[in-house]
């Protein structure tokens, strides 16, 4: 039998396979993000994401709802991640903060660049989104939904796709806006129907209709994580 032991990296190096050094400063960049994004976000949790379009106006009631559930999240007791940009993002970053929560952004550098959004306490930058997608992972009990594009659909398939290969637990991803949502949920159903995921599965992407609806489950989330993860303690503020 063949030894299976993989090759040592000074034994790669010697036939020509080594890492080269344009891929040695890539990986000496990403270990300094990872590095800058657990310092950031050491002490943020409890906390939960929220998604949304940056090109929602302050006048669309995708903004307005995404203000009132994240400060009413906040008042329960969680801080808020967003990617600190303008839209959705500031209206939860804003609600916040008038919830007495800790609004922390995680903002990517992008060719056209977004403006920060000016009610951030708390910014972690960076160049590479899967590190960014692990931070919002690593640090929420929840992914919250609004209205948006791709990069909304990417963070809450990710989220969906963790959950459902048993790399996360207890996560779940809350849809706001349902008329917005009713294609996507249709095309889930037919999915389910086709046998191409399974009942947990379409279960964890849960359509609500209230801040209070979106509280309640929440709590209880976070609730089965202290007692299985060792998460810290949820404290209500202002009651």
């Amino acid at each position: 039998m063949s030894d299976q032991r993989p090759a040592s990296p000074e034994a790669l190096e010697s036939i020509g396979w080594g890492v080269s050094p344009d891929d040695r400063e890539r990986i000496a960049r990403i270990g300094g993000e990872l590095e800058r994004g657990f310092a950031t976000l050491r002490d943020i949790e409890p906390a939960v994401s929220i998604f949304g379009s940056a090109r929602a106006r302050s006048t669309d009631s995708a903004w307005v709802e995404a203000r009132g559930v994240a400060r009413a999240v906040a008042r329960a007791g969680f801080n808020v991640l967003t990617g600190g940009g303008p839209g959705v993002m500031a209206a939860a970053s804003l609600g916040c903060r008038e919830g007495g929560g800790v609004a922390a952004g995680l903002t990517i550098e992008l060719p056209e660049e977004q403006p920060t959004n000016e009610y951030l306490e708390r910014e972690c930058r960076f160049r590479y989104f899967f590190v960014r997608k692990l931070m919002f992972v690593r640090y929420s009990c929840a992914f919250l939904i609004f209205p948006g594009g791709f990069g909304t659909l990417d963070e809450a398939f990710e989220a969906l796709t963790l959950a459902q290969t048993h790399k996360i637990a207890s996560f779940p991803v809350l849809l706001f806006g349902a008329s917005y949502w009713t294609g996507l949920l249709r095309q889930l159903d037919d999915m389910l129907a086709r046998g191409a995921i399974a009942p947990s599965d379409r279960a964890r992407l849960r359509p609500v209709a209230s801040a209070d609806e979106a509280v309640a489950i929440l709590r209880e989330c976070h609730g089965k994580l202290c007692a299985t993860a060792q998460k810290p303690t949820l404290h209500a503020r202002g009651e």
